[in-house]
């Protein structure tokens, strides 16, 4: 039996239908789940003319607010529906994010960690990455991948 569940949420589909996956077990089992989210480092972007780069503290701070922003809004849904839930955005990190979700669901104490993913094959793979495959190598608990549509 699963009492803490940890799912980690982006925002996009995979994400939602992970954690509508995550409350339907969190309600069969009576658990309290984790919502965590991980904020992306974003690359240097140079603007146009090549010689200014953006100000990257305003898209720090904007990818944060976007993070928190999201954070509550699925809260509200895992509240509305009855399941206790914690929430943790990760803003500053070292090494890959399937590393360190894994690590923060360990860190959490987590019996459980669910994840969307995209299920990309070959090319699409090969250039995108995968933040589940990630997951899958590093986590110390059961792990388990949604689909998304």
């Amino acid at each position: 039996m699963y009492k803490r569940i940890a799912v980690a949420v982006d925002g996009g589909d995979p994400s939602t239908i992970a954690l509508n996956e995550a409350i339907k077990l969190a309600k069969l089992m009576n658990s309290t789940l984790l919502l965590l989210h991980v904020c992306e480092e974003m690359p240097v972007v140079w603007n146009v003319d090549g010689m200014t780069s953006f100000p990257m503290e305003d898209v720090t701070r904007a990818l944060v607010e976007s993070g928190k922003q999201l954070l509550h809004k699925d809260k509200q849904r895992a509240t509305e529906s009855g399941i206790d839930a914690e929430t943790r955005l990760v803003e500053d990190y070292k090494g890959r994010i399937g590393a360190v979700i894994s690590q923060e669901a360990e860190q959490w104490l987590a019996d459980l960690l669910v994840i969307g993913t995209h299920g990309r094959k070959g090319l699409d793979h090969l250039l995108m990455g995968s933040v589940a495959e990630g997951v899958m190598r590093t986590a110390s608990m059961p792990v388990l991948l949604v689909r998304g549509a």
